[in-house]
């Protein structure tokens, strides 16, 4: 049987953990893989890559977009377990979920709105595989992993303790280049969370203050305005203000009446910032593309 590709292993993979019970993926993948009569063979049968067998990935595809729109959980590393939501979806009996289906949730229109941000989309869902060339393919897929990735880092930061949170930031700025990082106390810090010193003697200061709100609760201008008061307070011309969500539209009016340096980093940014310089990420796989040395073959 052919190998069945990820969006048609959505509603299996629903109604294989439908008890409501932890599963281990592994398990989910074996179990899967029998219910389509998979012969041995198959179930082997490798990405181009060579790194993993194409079933295990098409599943862990269905796996990561049944996550994002809340139909499942992972409630430890390498377990999945289907939430009420879930259960709500089976109880409908649709005959597919898939892509446009899931785009009824919230959680999952906000990781395509992250997908769409952090990527040119070159190739549209819609288009045949025939119709790109492997250069738009590969720039397709990883936006998509990347994607995910914002959304998996978003989701963390929202629910890490707030000081470590302030941490996080203040070893992005560090790592950035911005210099060398302190945190404020954990009270009376006047709204700011920590302070980044661009030289050695501490002349030249950036403060940040660091939000770590849900996409459902935005930055208000007010809050905005309180932290350029706050730096006007304290004689400091830069500041970094950073939030896991969103910032008001009319934040940009509210700097330009401001001579200081401030920047506006949100949830989106923050985790882009942080996949580029490998803050609380690591490489799981590289891939080299390689071409014809022309240096290496004499010219005819």
């Amino acid at each position: 049987m052919t190998i069945p590709d990820y969006q048609t292993l959505m509603l299996p993979l629903l109604k294989n953990i439908s008890d409501g019970m932890e599963h281990k993926t592994k398990e989910v993948v074996n179990s899967l893989s029998n219910e389509y009569h998979l012969t041995e063979e198959e179930k082997r049968e490798l990405l181009p890559s060579g790194q993993q067998p194409i079933i295990d990935n098409r599943i862990g595809w269905a796996r990561t977009y049944l996550l994002k729109a809340g139909l499942l959980s992972s409630p430890r590393r390498g377990y999945i377990k289907i939430t009420e939501k879930g259960l709500e979806v089976l109880k409908q009996k649709p005959n597919r979920v898939d892509i446009k289906f899931l785009e009824k949730f919230p959680e999952f229109i906000e990781f395509r709105t992250i997908k769409k941000e952090t990527s040119k989309e070159t190739v549209k869902d819609k288009e045949e595989v025939e119709d790109v060339t492997p250069d738009e393919l590969m720039e397709k897929g990883y936006n998509s992993i990347n994607a995910s990735l914002t959304q998996e880092l978003l989701e963390k930061l929202r629910n890490i303790d707030p000081y470590f949170f302030e941490d996080v930031v203040g070893e992005l700025l560090t790592v950035m280049g911005y210099g060398r990082f302190e945190a404020t106390p954990g009270s009376g810090d006047e709204g700011i969370d920590g302070i980044v010193y661009q030289d050695k003697l501490g002349l030249d200061k950036i403060f940040f203050q660091a939000k770590r709100y849900g996409e459902g609760n935005s930055v208000s201008a007010r809050d905005v305005r309180d932290f350029v008061g706050t730096l006007d307070l304290h004689g400091v011309s830069k500041g970094i203000f950073i939030t896991t969500s969103r910032f008001p539209k009319d934040t940009s009016d509210i700097l330009k009446k401001t001579p200081k340096n401030i920047i506006l980093i949100d949830g989106p940014k923050l985790a882009k910032l942080m996949i580029e310089h490998d803050v609380g990420v690591s490489t799981q796989k590289t891939y080299k593309i390689k071409k014809i040395d022309t240096d290496f073959f004499p010219e005819e």
